[in-house]
């Protein structure tokens, strides 16, 4: 099992040089990743910085660490622009980049804010089209498609990604089975919303039942400092991150966290 951080980049986070300071920390002391969540507003929280520009200033500022958003709501993205970013971090990371994705959330208004589409049947439908155009456009073939609700002419997006195919963790609310569905066609699973490790038992055979098989497959867990990760490792939980924040996230705590290293199994 492999461990990461999962990190708002709120507050006194907030400011792109200081994460990637903090990811050379934590490079340094055994982490081996560092993940950032992408939202553009977020409720009670006066500050927020772009996700992709901190992690473009961690990846240049480390060496060995996987990075990634997680996760970027593709419904609200298009698939284009997203492309171009994610195979230029992927090639600057020399192939660490990690593509985290979602439907997004609703709750803190992010969506009607600015008005994006809140149906969540239609965003699911954005979702699943918008992930099969993107790794499209990054294969570097050239792309004719016309969708229910994405058009490209004829391109062909070249340099390509270091990786291919690109990492893609899809995020699965538990225990709903469509996000697990999506995620088998893919490379992995971020699983929210968890609460026991016998769950996962139960994901997995799900997971199974989809097509996963015996191929190379990441389930990933989130959980606050403090607990043992031994009972995840034990039911086939491969990456295995520590969430910090959302609010009132301090400095000197996220620190002292990061210098301790990754949680070490007690069971």
């Amino acid at each position: 099992m492999r461990h990461g951080l999962f990190l708002p980049p709120f507050g006194e986070l907030a400011h792109p040089k200081y994460l990637s300071e903090l990811a050379q920390q934590a490079e340094a002391a055994g982490w081996e990743g560092v993940f950032l969540w992408d939202h553009l507003v977020y409720p009670d929280v006066p500050q927020l910085v772009d996700p992709w520009i901190a992690l473009t200033a961690i990846a240049g500022a480390t060496r060995t660490i996987k990075l990634g958003p997680m996760v970027t709501p593709l419904p609200r993205r298009r698939p284009g622009g997203l492309a171009r970013q994610v195979a230029a971090l992927d090639l600057l990371s020399d192939g660490r980049l990690v593509l985290g994705v979602g439907l997004g959330d609703l709750r803190g208004g992010e969506f009607a804010t600015f008005g994006e589409e809140l149906d969540r049947r239609v965003r699911g439908e954005m979702l699943d089209e918008s992930l099969s155009l993107l790794h499209q456009l990054l294969s570097g073939a050239r792309v004719e498609r016309r969708g229910k609700h994405y058009l490209v002419e004829g391109v062909q997006f070249l340099p390509t990604p270091h990786q291919q195919p690109l990492p893609t963790w899809v995020a699965a609310r538990w225990p709903n089975r469509a996000p697990l569905r999506r995620a088998a066609r893919y490379q992995g699973v971020f699983v929210i919303q968890v609460g026991r490790p016998e769950e996962i038992l139960e994901l997995r055979s799900l997971l199974a039942g989809f097509g996963v098989g015996d191929r190379p497959f990441e389930i990933v867990v989130a959980m606050a400092p403090g607990r043992d990760p031994g009972p995840w490792e034990a039911v086939g939980v491969t990456w295995y991150l520590t969430e910090l924040g959302p609010f009132d996230l301090r400095r000197a705590a996220v620190e002292a966290v990061v210098a301790a290293g990754p949680p070490k199994t007690r069971t």
